[in-house]
């Protein structure tokens, strides 16, 4: 009796059955194949795109940097930094055609805040992250990611 039905050795032998464990075994094993191919390339690849986030931000911050500089004809001092675009500075110099140039200033993607030279060694503006590091210049593999 199979559902509930009376049926003979025949109807028996040609109904569906569940998967024996070799061929459970066989299919655990191409997953783990697939999974040992592809698992390395994807997580290599986070660091990238931290990176290449990192870049549009910066290219994001300089735009608002130029239009800063446009306005005021100079861009924010050190003391003043990335703030100024969000908020009106107060020290000096006072920017006299200040507008709010961003809605707040974004952090890297490591979380920490970017950092912000003017002038910086070739006299001019820089944008940069120092990724994982907490230290400029550090000669490992985690360079700087500057504008």
């Amino acid at each position: 009796m199979i559902d509930g039905r009376i049926c003979d050795a025949r109807q028996a032998a040609r109904l569906p059955r569940g998967f024996t464990l070799v061929e459970i075994m066989v299919v655990v094993v191409i997953l783990g194949i697939l999974a040992a191919l592809i698992v390395p390339r994807v997580v290599g690849r986070t660091d990238d795109a931290r990176a290449v986030a990192a870049k549009q931000d910066i290219a994001a911050v300089m735009g608002a940097l130029k239009l800063y500089r446009l306005d005021n004809g100079r861009y924010p001092s050190n003391e003043q930094g990335l703030p100024a675009l969000v908020a009106k500075p107060q020290s000096t110099p006072v920017p006299t055609n200040w507008k709010q140039y961003l809605d707040r200033i974004p952090k890297d993607p490591w979380g920490n805040v970017y950092l912000y030279l003017n002038p910086n060694v070739h006299n001019e503006i820089n944008v940069f992250s120092l990724r994982t590091d907490t230290q400029p210049n550090n000669s490992n593999t985690n360079t700087n990611i500057n504008s």
